[in-house]
């Protein structure tokens, strides 16, 4: 399978990339918790069918000790009793914030103020761009049909 557009060899992609690049380091030095930012990444990217950013998600958190079980668990996360308290509101909040046009009302208050009871208003920003950075990589990698399976972790550091 061949990705319809060559991300990595079209000047504009990568110039375009490059600045998704850029916001995604600020957030990932941000406060909010490492393990936290991958299991958003991978949530969303479940949401959305992206299996290229499934793919490397997943085996990014496995590198940095990310246990097989709590990855295998992420899409039933309302069922499994693996995640803290805060990863779970992290975990509603990106669900919300990914199916936004299958809520009429987006985001609901509830969910924003679980998440205000485990995150400081600067992870809260880090929290909201980084739902919506993995939602706008998914995008381009599902429209543009990026092949998944071969990343290997720190591929792209």
């Amino acid at each position: 399978m061949d990705a319809r557009l060559n991300l990595f060899g079209n000047q504009v992609a990568t110039k375009s990339l490059k600045h998704f690049v850029s916001a995604g380091k600020v957030l990932s030095d941000s406060t909010l918790p490492a393990a936290t930012q991958e299991l958003v990444k991978i949530r969303a990217s479940q949401i959305n069918g992206c299996g290229f950013c499934t793919d490397m998600h997943t085996k990014d958190a496995a590198h940095a000790g990310e246990t097989s079980v709590r990855l295998h668990l992420v899409a039933a996360w309302r069922e499994a009793t693996v995640f803290t308290d805060a990863e779970r509101a992290a975990l509603e909040l990106t669900e919300q914030g990914t199916r936004i046009a299958d809520a009429a009302g987006g985001v609901t208050d509830e969910a924003w103020a679980n998440a205000a009871k485990y995150y400081d208003e600067d992870q809260l920003a880090a929290l909201v761009s980084l739902i919506a950075l993995i939602n706008a990589f998914n995008r381009v990698n599902v429209i543009v049909q990026q092949p998944a399976g071969g990343y290997q972790p720190g591929q792209f550091a």
